[in-house]
């Protein structure tokens, strides 16, 4: 399939100086979190993140592990989606936010910090389907 520049108003790329590209998705790695079993606290989590973000949330659906506490789902954007997985026993999480468009996905790292009161980060930003 080949890739064309040309933007069709309805597209969602990024347009970002010299860049165009499908989106910023961010991976990022709490170590020391706390709150990482609380099911409400996450589905709260996720929503601030949404609404701070600017992107337009289509669902939530998130599990709880009844033999460890940890968290796993997805908050489904228009824009993308965020993803966690949590081991509340290792007091780590694993955070997926990828958005195109006019969303912002490095505003909700702020926003799970926050909440979850890691002790240490990692963050790894990527542009997906940049084009050149």
């Amino acid at each position: 399939m080949k890739h064309t520049q040309n933007k069709s108003p309805k597209d969602y790329f990024k347009t970002t100086g010299q860049d165009n590209y499908a989106g910023d998705h961010i991976i990022v790695d709490f170590f020391g979190a706390s709150h990482l079993d609380d099911l409400v606290r996450m589905e709260s989590a996720f929503k601030e993140a949404v609404e701070v973000s600017g992107a337009t949330l289509l669902h939530i659906h998130l599990h709880s592990f009844s033999s460890t506490g940890g968290i796993s789902g997805v908050a489904v954007l228009a824009e993308s989606h965020i993803s966690v997985h949590t081991w509340p026993e290792k007091s780590y999480a694993a955070f997926d936010i990828f958005m195109c468009g006019n969303a912002d996905a490095k505003l909700t790292i702020p926003i799970f910090e926050k909440i979850f009161c890691p002790q240490d980060i990692k963050i790894i930003n990527l542009k997906r389907g940049e084009l050149k």
